[in-house]
């Protein structure tokens, strides 16, 4: 049987082409819509309606041609578009953080009918390359923990893993009973200060701190910061909870922020703070009882049976992974 030769594809005969911010943000929403709807949270679904409006608005669009580098919606990216129909997306937003230039690549997503093709690869490719012509520093992704594919193919694209965190969403419920077993829920005390912050930053490590942009020392006690929270009406609710002795083993932090107006900031003592971490938990979910829901995010492996006995399930667990650029 006589074989047929076909032609090798080179990069430029591949139907890939950089995102036109003029055209292409409603297609590149549906598309992420469609790909990670399941495990969209509130910020992404907020994220892909700021595309949408962004599309029909004239003035942003003329503004955004100017500043497709320091502008968190995906202005600079590249698209895989297949008889005028986009099919695959890999998007680029560009960040600074203590003297580094880094780069993230999101929402790499390919239409199911097109998927076992390298799509995925070939934008993470060139999304690499683009990001490397900047000169930046090092290059950021994050994959769900259950697509293996995407791991190995990033992995073998040179990106290492670095950290592995879940997001857990709960409602509020005013009505759940108040458990004590020898422990008190006060608001935390200025000598819980040096312990609260030394669990934050292990439990939200400072490697990824580019990405949730949070100043811990906004928390810490004191006239000054009182003062700032009261004049900019920056509303800040706090647990600490305590052994009888006076031991603190967990605190709980919920900021009203634009950004995240739903999320819990969870810092237990290493070992034995699962019940402290619990209750906490369990008043938040209580005094917050005005809120559609609450989002959590911890280490994956961490405090799980203390997060879901307070009633917190899981989303989604994503593998952050960082190549060197």
């Amino acid at each position: 049987m006589a074989s047929i030769p076909i032609p090798a594809r080179t990069a430029e005969t591949l139907p890939v082409r950089p995102l036109n911010i003029l055209r292409d943000l409603p297609a590149v929403a549906d598309l992420i819509e469609m790909c990670f709807s399941s495990t969209l949270d509130d910020e992404g679904q907020s994220y892909i309606q700021q595309m949408r409006r962004a599309s029909r608005d004239d003035r942003f669009l003329r503004w955004a041609g100017q500043v497709v580098d320091s502008a968190s919606l995906p202005m600079t990216g590249f698209v895989w578009e297949e008889n005028g129909r986009i099919v695959g997306n890999a998007s680029l937003v560009y960040n600074r953080y203590k003297h580094k230039k880094l780069a993230l690549i999101a929402n790499v997503a390919t239409h199911p009918d097109f998927r076992r093709r390298g799509i995925g690869r070939t934008l993470t490719e060139r999304a690499m390359s683009h990001a490397r012509q900047k000169n930046i520093d090092e290059i950021w992704l994050h994959v769900r923990d259950d697509n293996a594919t995407a791991i190995k193919i990033y992995s073998d694209l040179g990106f290492t893993q670095h950290a592995h965190r879940t997001t857990y969403i709960a409602k509020p419920d005013s009505l759940l009973p108040q458990t004590s077993n020898g422990l008190t829920v006060t608001r935390p005390q200025p000598r819980d200060w040096p312990l609260q912050r030394a669990w934050l930053e292990q439990a939200h490590p400072d490697e990824l701190g580019w990405y949730n942009r949070w100043d811990w020392n906004q928390l810490a006690p004191g006239l000054w910061n009182w003062l700032y929270r009261f004049f900019i009406e920056f509303d800040i609710r706090q647990w600490a909870v305590h052994k009888e002795n006076g031991e603190l083993l967990a605190t709980l932090s919920w900021m009203s922020t634009v950004r995240a107006s739903d999320a819990l900031w969870a810092a237990a003592k290493p070992g034995d703070g699962s019940a402290g971490l619990r209750y906490a938990l369990e008043a938040a979910r209580r005094e917050l009882g005005h809120h559609r829901k609450l989002t959590l995010e911890y280490p994956a492996d961490e405090m799980v049976e203390a997060i879901q006995s307070a009633g917190f399930s899981a989303l989604r667990t994503l593998v952050w992974m960082r190549a060197t650029a």
